[in-house]
């Protein structure tokens, strides 16, 4: 009886080590440790929302007065207007304080709220961004799926260097080169705006009208992105082809179609779920370029016309919406490998 005693605890002991140690792996605490890197970041975001739009040159009062006679005392009470008179820190304690509250403040151009202003330019952006999101990943996918089917044929060889290309492309040089061609050349499409001017269409004519002037930067973006989604899973698929498992799969029997598709694709798509998951956020982001580009009535217009300025409050604002929303999308991309590699829950 006393010799079965030692073994017994030895098992009680793995049996505790064991549900000490599972916990760390639950979901609940991986989603702790990411919701806590998220809110830091937040918070970093809110630190140089405000800190960072403070260096930039040029003076907003200046700039909303030029071109007309104001005298000193005229700019004086127009800083103190806008807060502009205090010390940083009370700037930035009002600033804490609007934010919590959900208020961004004024825009000094446009002489209306920032939050009125943001929710007003979402929608295009919006609009703008999941079209080419859903376009470009679909596109990504099929083509470095198709790309490795026949590795080494020509399709494989035409699609690796147009991607490779377009990766290394500037995104507003391709918007310009796709204005002044298909635009103002061929005069295939609209070159600005998200509908035509003065046409108040309705039903299926608008529609046409919105299809017709999202064709171009559409276009721009999903040129630029796909590529990324498209040489990631070649390179995932090339690795994932020449695994063990695959081989004894084709040892049984089955067709290299059918083991591409139902084994390689699903494990070479981990990589490419998270680069999808970051890129959306950073695609609202980067939609500044191509906005401003082509005068899309979206945040990144909107921020750009910021810029000018500067418009610190309008800034501060939509800098913090973009923001958050690559945050969102990275802490979603995170969820989302967890549940699709056991590995990730186990480490």
């Amino acid at each position: 009886m006393s010799s079965i005693k030692p073994s017994e605890s030895a098992a009680e002991t793995v049996v505790k080590e064991d549900s000490e140690v599972r916990p760390s792996n639950s979901f609940w605490s991986y989603l702790g440790r990411k919701t806590g890197g998220a809110s830091i970041s937040l918070i970093m975001v809110v630190l140089l929302g405000f800190f960072a739009f403070r260096v930039l040159p040029g003076d907003p009062v200046t700039s909303l007065t030029k071109g007309k006679q104001v005298t000193a005392t005229q700019l004086a009470n127009l800083r103190e207007i806008y807060g502009l008179d205090e010390p940083l820190w009370t700037q930035f304690g009002l600033y804490l304080s609007n934010l919590v509250t959900g208020n961004l403040g004024t825009s000094y151009t446009f002489r209306a709220p920032v939050a009125t202003l943001i929710a007003e330019h979402l929608y295009p952006t919006l609009l703008l961004t999941s079209v080419a999101a859903a376009l470009s990943i679909s596109l990504g996918l099929w083509v470095g799926q198709r790309s490795i089917a026949k590795r080494g044929g020509w399709f494989d060889r035409a699609s690796t260097a147009v991607a490779l290309t377009l990766w290394s492309v500037p995104t507003f040089w391709l918007g310009l080169l796709l204005l002044m061609l298909l635009g103002g050349g061929l005069q295939l499409f609209p070159v600005g705006g998200m509908v035509t001017a003065g046409a108040n269409y309705t039903g299926l004519a608008y529609v046409w009208d919105v299809t017709r002037h999202l064709a171009l930067p559409v276009t721009t973006m999903v040129a630029v992105t796909y590529a990324q989604y498209m040489l990631v899973l070649r390179a995932s698929l090339i690795d994932e082809m020449s695994a063990d498992y695959l081989v004894t799969a084709r040892a049984k029997g089955l067709r290299d179609d059918l083991v591409r598709r139902r084994h390689a694709v699903p494990n070479a798509l981990l990589p490419t779920v998270t680069l999808v998951f970051m890129h959306i956020g950073g695609l609202i982001g980067g939609a500044v370029t191509v906005e401003t580009v082509f005068s899309w009535p979206g945040l990144g217009y909107l921020t750009f016309q910021a810029l000018t300025g500067p418009d610190l409050p309008l800034l501060q604002g939509t800098f913090v919406v973009f923001s958050v929303i690559v945050i969102i999308m990275n802490l979603a991309a995170d969820l989302i490998y967890r549940a699709l590699d056991p590995r990730v829950r186990l480490s």
